[in-house]
């Protein structure tokens, strides 16, 4: 039996059981069906990094996920309900939730990523917001695009060698740079501005914002 959290924890200790009891079944069935590359994937790391933030109630790390994972995580829940609805994909990515041959329990485990958007914003209004998050992200995104570009770069994870597939439009070098600048700029500036707002907006009494 699970002992009390302390009286002053801001997140509940069901959730924080939960979210690890799903990872211990998902990540080795994740691995099995995709191999350990399919690791390096932003979500995928956000999955672990998740877990650890919940238990320490760290609201850097929650945070940090929070910048790289809300876009992206979005993205893929509109075009996976745009799939279901429409039987189109509007974005794209989430083909393989619709593919006989991958194990069906395994596909319905994808469905966390619809989880992941609120579970992150009501962490930020929870705990506050810490600014240190943006750097953190960029330094993750730089190094998994960086290591899925030269491991393994027929499985383009992360997009490293082009949006969907491999590109061959400009050389290597060049998409490379360009999306490493880009996605910071582009995207994570605009959500950690956002979620400083949010966060100020919201935060509750006793949960300064820095």
């Amino acid at each position: 039996m699970p002992k009390a959290q302390p009286a002053n924890s801001l997140i509940p200790l069901w959730l924080k059981v939960a979210w690890t009891v799903w990872l211990v079944v998902w990540a080795p069935l994740y691995w099995h069906q995709y191999g350990a590359q399919n690791f390096l994937y932003f979500c995928d790391v956000g999955n672990l990094l998740i877990a650890i933030g919940l238990w320490t109630e760290s609201r850097l790390i929650l945070s940090w996920q929070a910048v790289g994972l809300l876009v992206f995580q979005t993205l893929y829940a509109v075009d996976l309900l745009g799939a279901v609805l429409s039987g189109h994909h509007i974005i794209g990515g989430t083909e393989y939730m619709f593919d006989p041959k991958i194990n069906l329990f395994v596909r319905l485990l994808g469905l966390y990523h619809l989880v992941v958007p609120p579970l992150l914003l009501w962490a930020v209004h929870r705990l506050g917001y810490d600014p240190e998050a943006l750097s953190w992200q960029t330094f993750t995104m730089w190094t998994l695009v960086l290591f899925s570009f030269f491991w393994r770069p027929q499985s383009n994870v992360n997009w490293a060698r082009g949006l969907g597939h491999e590109q061959h439009m400009v050389p290597h070098w060049l998409y490379l740079i360009t999306y490493l600048i880009v996605v910071p700029v582009a995207v994570y500036w605009p959500t950690h501005w956002l979620l400083m707002r949010w966060s100020g907006a919201r935060a509750g009494p006793g949960l300064p914002v820095e």
